[in-house]
């Protein structure tokens, strides 16, 4: 899955923050960031909310005191944070609470793999509102 997790993240803070100033790069970075760490270690370290919490307060600690930094860099737990949203992490007890529930990964398939033949339908419906933004914001639409 990748269109599904870029799409649900640019429109989601293209949607609330409403800023043409924003950058999308790390928050892309961020929405495809824990499949592309956890689907090939095995690990679930990524759909832990804990992970994305101390994410965020990394990039809010580096950046005391540069603001422009800090907007730029706030991209990249903000897409985990929606990740976790957008994939359904929250439905994995021991996974979505990891390390707070013990230090054992989750044996359970990531939710992308649980979700099988489902993410072709995401995976279109996410390229379509992609294209369709990107198509509206070269307009001025």
């Amino acid at each position: 899955m990748f269109f599904w997790f870029l799409a649900t993240a640019i429109l989601t803070i293209a949607w609330v923050f409403k800023d043409p100033r924003f950058d999308y790069r790390l928050l892309a970075v961020g929405a495809v960031l824990p499949d592309i760490i956890d689907w090939p270690t095995g690990w679930r370290v990524m759909h832990s909310v804990v992970t994305s919490i101390v994410l965020l307060a990394i990039v809010m600690l580096v950046t005391i005191g540069r603001k422009p930094s800090r907007k730029v860099l706030l991209g990249l737990p903000i897409g985990t944070f929606l990740h976790l949203v957008f994939d359904g992490a929250f439905t994995n007890t021991e996974m979505f609470w990891w390390p707070i529930g013990g230090w054992e990964f989750s044996a359970e398939a990531l939710p992308v793999a649980a979700r099988g033949w489902w993410n072709v339908p995401l995976e279109i419906i996410g390229a379509l509102a992609l294209f369709r933004y990107w198509g509206r914001r070269r307009v001025g639409l």
